[in-house]
């Protein structure tokens, strides 16, 4: 693509070049030092239309009456720029002494006027009172400016403290400024003792204490003219032809807005000078081809770089990696749908800041709409090297071998981006974390309620561990990685350090991986972990579903501040009722919280093999939920133990994905109240 490159540069050449249209009629000099001249301006004999004519001396334009130096002409607005003299009055320590300049400009009889909506008339000084007045009596305007303190003075502004300015009227073409003060600035002499006054432009000076002195090394200020040919309109001067100034082919005109005359303007599609004969000139054809040209090759040369940055990104966002792991278990998992970066910038908004769900130390998750109006979560990793690339490629593998209804379910992925994305159905109803520990959240969920999402947690887990394809070590279960949709389902979450499980292993060993407060004491001191690692953190979920605290919070005293610890220590000692929520203790029999709570003490074991399976945790959760549910079984012992037993035979696809056939027996709780709540 070197050719195209080459013709690209030489096309975006041609088509920036400027268009060369005439300035000053033939034989004119069409500058004066660095200012151009444009016709009906013009230097010299022949060379200007009446009233435009300009002196050049020395390299500096004037205009022919009077010692007015021209700054700049502008064809397309009507505008002229000059020079003009600042006006003074300063005075002597003692008041009695004054320097002072009333400068006076006068453009009668030329087609200038002074520009209203481009100039403003100020006055500069604590002690000031500045009139402009124009050169026949029509009219007198000005402004008063006092004070006599510096910190009075506001920067930025001039509204009267310091500094005060008023607009002027139109069609102005001669004026003078008269400078005077009430007190011959003996009151703020040390800071100010001189008032300034001008017509300049608005917004040459952007006013500050720092003017006063500035002001003192100046000599003229800028203001802007407007310009226009003759005293008609464009209708009336279109009547004579010979003397219409819109001399150029493809010119308009346009009525002056600042008294009478018109202006002449270039069509829209060509530029140059209007007021010269073929003066106004578009682009030729070869030009517009060219600029088609580079259009076209410019799209396909992004085109071609678009799809080789995606392929790139694909690679280092381990693309092939996915591919191998894919065909290296293809038949045991469902294949992944690839999206691409514009289905997903589309889908929110392109990534907009009001689409943003949640943020956190793996990255942000959107929402999305897809063109089929399904509403979905998208996860932008944070990614910044090769190891967290196999931590997301895990995860869309280890999610890729899970169907459960408890499990947040995982659309498909994109790796052609700069960071890879996930996505994943969308759960409305925040985290459990949210619901339990969020200010104005607290003891938002009944106890039913929480002993369903417990139970719906560890039915999830339990299919991660034993009845998926290949099982499942979460490895960073919490509070914060469970969902809940409308219903109050519970949806586990985030599989970023899972790990599939070889048939035939118990454990697994790696870096400790987890979140402080949910970390199985075992792992954390073997590296190794196996199924009984989840336990223990769910058992901190549980935990926290009873009490409503955190499973680690600087608030409680040095020895509570770890939850499991805590819980552990009140439970031992008889204080259970302690540490429970109000609305847990309101709401369940002493027999059924103190079930609960066994349960919990049995999951955060510090010895593996001391804890239950999830399985044996889903089935005892489903059975004490039934329980509370019909807590006439607390004075009925044999129908208790009925629908105790009735449990084992529930069918434990419900709570275990359609994998898992197998029944589990649970041992009946003794109904009596424990003795750690006397």
């Amino acid at each position: 693509m070197d050719w195209a490159a080459a013709l690209l540069q030489l096309a975006s050449l041609l088509a920036a070049a400027p268009i060369a249209t005439p300035d000053a009629l033939p034989g004119c000099p069409a500058k004066c030092g660095n200012l151009t001249i444009p016709y009906p301006f013009g230097i010299g004999e022949d060379c200007f239309r009446e009233g435009f004519d300009v002196r050049c001396n020395d390299s500096v334009p004037y205009l022919s009456s009077g010692n007015i130096t021209v700054v700049n002409i502008n064809l397309t607005e009507g505008h002229l720029r000059v020079k003009q003299y600042m006006a003074y009055d300063c005075y002597s320590e003692d008041g009695k002494n004054n320097d002072y300049n009333n400068p006076f400009i006068y453009l009668y009889g030329l087609p200038y006027k002074f520009s209203d909506s481009r100039n403003k008339f100020m006055a500069i000084g604590c002690d000031t009172v500045g009139f402009l007045r124009d050169g026949e009596s029509r009219f007198k305007t000005g402004c008063l400016s006092t004070c006599n303190s510096i910190s009075y003075i506001p920067n930025g502004t001039c509204a009267g403290i310091g500094c005060c300015q008023t607009p002027i009227p139109k069609d102005l073409r001669a004026f003078n400024v008269i400078i005077d003060s009430y007190h011959n600035h003996t009151n703020c002499w040390d800071f100010n003792p001189c008032s300034y006054g001008f017509l300049a432009d608005d917004g040459w000076l952007n006013f500050s204490v720092s003017s006063f002195s500035d002001l003192r090394n100046v000599t003229y200020v800028p203001v802007t003219l407007d310009w226009a040919i003759g005293n008609q309109t464009c209708e009336e001067a279109r009547t004579n032809s010979t003397a219409f100034a819109c001399k150029a082919k493809y010119s308009g005109c346009l009525n002056s807005t600042n008294g009478p005359g018109y202006r002449c303007n270039c069509l829209e599609g060509f530029e140059g000078n209007p007021y010269i004969e073929d003066g106004c000139r578009g682009g030729a054809f070869c030009l517009v081809f060219l600029i088609l040209l580079c259009s076209w090759l410019y799209w396909m040369i992004k085109k071609k770089r678009l799809v080789e940055l995606k392929e790139k990104f694909f690679r280092k966002n381990g693309g092939l990696l996915l591919r191998q792991q894919a065909s290296s278990l293809e038949g045991s998992a469902r294949v992944t749908r690839m999206f691409t970066m514009e289905e997903l910038e589309m889908a929110t908004d392109n990534y907009k800041e009001s689409r943003i769900l949640g943020q956190g130390g793996a990255g942000t998750v959107y929402k999305g709409i897809l063109p089929d109006q399904t509403v979905v979560a998208i996860k932008k990793s944070k990614i910044v090297n090769d190891d967290e690339i196999e931590q997301f490629i895990n995860e869309v593998v280890v999610l890729s071998h899970i169907s459960h209804r408890n499990v947040v379910k995982l659309l498909g992925c994109c790796l052609e981006t700069r960071v890879p994305l996930l996505v994943y159905e969308f759960v409305p109803n925040g985290t459990l974390s949210h619901h339990i520990h969020d200010e104005g959240r607290r003891a938002s969920l009944s106890l039913e309620s929480r002993l369903r999402i417990a139970a719906e947690i560890a039915g999830a887990l339990a299919y991660l561990h034993s009845a998926a394809s290949i099982p499942i070590i979460h490895r960073d279960v919490k509070s914060s990685n469970v969902l809940l949709d409308d219903n109050y389902t519970a949806k586990v979450a985030d599989f970023g350090v899972s790990r599939l499980v070889p048939f035939g292993r118990k454990c697994l060993t790696s870096l400790v991986r987890g979140t402080f407060g949910y970390l199985d004491p075992e792992y954390f001191l073997t590296a190794q972990f196996t199924d009984k690692s989840d336990v223990y953190s769910f058992g901190v979920i549980l935990v926290e579903l009873l009490t409503g605290e955190k499973p680690v919070a600087s608030t409680r005293s040095v020895e509570c501040r770890n939850l499991a610890m805590h819980f552990q220590s009140c439970l031992k000692d008889g204080r259970l009722f302690s540490i429970l929520e109000d609305r847990v203790v309101d709401e369940g029999s002493p027999e059924l919280l103190g079930a609960v709570a066994e349960l919990a003490k049995r999951c955060l074991s510090l010895m593996g093999e001391e804890r239950p399976t999830m399985k044996e945790v889903a089935m005892e959760l489903e059975g004490l939920r039934r329980f509370h549910q019909h807590p006439w079984i607390g004075d009925n012992e044999e129908e208790g133990e009925h629908l105790l037993k009735g449990a084992e035979c529930s069918n434990p696809s419900v709570m275990l994905g359609e994998g898992d056939s197998s029944v589990h027996v649970i041992q009946p709780f003794d109904m009596k109240p424990f003795d750690i709540m006397r």
